[in-house]
C-alpha cells in the first residue's frame, strides 16, 4: 500500500494558549515556536508532529508516503476515481514541514492530505513533562478515529481506493471497522455514530507508568478525564481518553499490540470495544450502563489479552523489529 503511517494532525482552534497547555503539560508533546498564529508540537525527531493553528477549521489528517513518485500515484489514483485533488502551495508545505503534499477530501468530506519529505529536527527531542518517550517511528504518529453517518458507505474508499488494510471490525454496540497500514493494529478507525467530525487521535507511550501519571494530571482538573484508565478488546491498549481544547478526544495509551500485515487475517469481534474500565465520563448515565454491561460481559466469560513484550518500545513482531531502526 503507498499510504505507510498517519504523519500529523492539523488541528483548527482558536483556544491557542489552551492548546499549549494541554499538549505539553498533559500529553507531554515538545512546544515549537512557528509563530503567524499557529502551535506546532513534537514526539520525536521530527520537526513537528501535531499543528494547531489559529484558523477555526475541521482537523485534517495527513498519511505518509515513501517519496514524490509514490505521491504522484496515490493522486492520479484519487483522481480517476473521481476524488479532486489540489497541489500544496510552497507555503503550506512549509507550514506542514514537509517536501510536497496534496490535499483532498473523503466522500463524508473529511479533510485528508498525503505527504513525502517530513524535516528532520537537528535537535534531541524535549518532552514537555518527564515522560519516557512517544512509540513513533515506522508505525508513525498513532491512530485517527472519525465520527461517520455510515460506516459501510466509506469502507470502500479507505480499502480500495487509499488500500488501507482492513484489521477487524465489530457491529455492536455501534459499526467500527479499524484499518492498518503497518504493524500498528490500527493508525485509522471509524465509529458509525450518525455524526460527523474528528472522535479522536491515539498517541502511545513507552511506559505504563507516563500514561498512569498523565491520569493523574487529567483526572484532577474538571471536565478534562472523558474516560477513565481501561483496556481495549481489539488493540489490546491500555489508555485513557482526555478532552481537548477543541471538543473531540485524545487517547492516551500505552502496550497496544503490533501485527505482521503480510498475513493479517480481517475478521469481525464481538467483545465490544473494552476488555475492562474505560469509563466513559461524558456520557449520559444509560449509555455508561450500555458500556458497563458489555465489558461486565466480556469479564463473566473470561475474555483476556496477551501481556505486552517487555520493555518501553520492544514490539514483539518481526516486521516492526526489521524497520524500527530506519526512523
Amino acid at each position: 500500500m503507498s499510504i505507510q503511517s498517519l504523519g500529523y494532525m492539523v488541528i483548527g482552534s482558536d483556544r491557542l494558549a489552551d492548546w499549549d497547555d494541554f499538549a505539553t503539560r498533559l500529553l507531554g508533546m515538545q512546544a515549537v515556536d512557528r509563530g503567524g498564529g499557529m502551535r506546532a508540537f513534537r514526539m520525536d525527531n521530527r520537526t513537528q508532529r501535531l499543528l494547531v493553528s489559529g484558523r477555526a477549521a475541521p482537523a485534517t489528517i495527513g498519511w505518509e508516503v515513501a517519496d514524490a513518485a509514490a505521491l504522484d500515484a496515490l493522486a492520479a489514483r484519487l483522481e480517476a476515481a473521481g476524488t479532486p485533488v489540489s497541489r500544496g502551495s510552497r507555503a503550506l508545505a512549509a507550514e506542514r514541514q514537509v517536501a510536497d503534499l496534496v490535499a483532498f477530501q473523503d466522500p463524508q468530506g473529511t479533510p485528508l492530505e498525503a505527504f513525502h519529505g517530513p524535516a528532520r529536527a537537528d535537535t534531541a527531542f524535549a518532552p514537555g513533562r518527564a515522560i519516557s518517550g512517544f512509540r513513533t517511528g515506522p508505525l508513525g504518529m498513532g491512530h485517527a478515529v472519525l465520527h461517520v453517518a455510515d460506516a459501510d458507505a466509506l469502507v470502500p474508499f479507505y480499502r480500495d481506493l487509499l488500500g488501507f488494510g482492513v484489521t477487524d471490525w465489530s457491529r455492536h454496540p455501534y459499526p467500527l471497522y479499524f484499518f492498518h497500514m503497518n504493524g500498528r493494529h490500527h493508525s485509522f478507525a471509524m465509529v458509525g455514530s450518525g455524526r460527523s467530525g474528528l472522535h479522536h487521535f491515539m498517541v502511545e507511550l513507552g511506559a505504563l507508568d507516563d500514561v498512569g501519571q498523565g491520569h493523574d494530571i487529567a483526572r484532577v482538573e474538571e471536565g478534562r478525564l472523558a474516560y477513565g484508565l481501561g483496556r481495549h478488546t481489539n488493540d489490546h491498549m491500555t489508555s485513557f481518553y482526555a478532552n481537548t481544547p477543541s471538543g473531540f478526544f485524545v487517547e492516551y495509551g500505552w502496550g497496544a499490540r503490533v501485527i505482521e500485515p503480510a498475513t493479517w487475517q480481517p475478521h469481525e469481534t464481538f467483545d465490544g470495544p473494552t476488555l475492562w474500565g474505560h469509563e466513559r465520563f461524558h456520557m449520559p448515565e444509560k449509555g455508561r450502563d450500555r458500556m458497563r454491561a458489555i465489558a461486565m460481559d466480556a469479564a463473566r466469560r473470561g475474555v483476556r489479552a496477551p501481556d505486552p513484550a517487555p520493555g518501553p518500545f520492544t514490539s514483539g513482531c518481526a516486521w516492526a523489529d526489521a524497520v524500527i531502526a530506519q526512523e
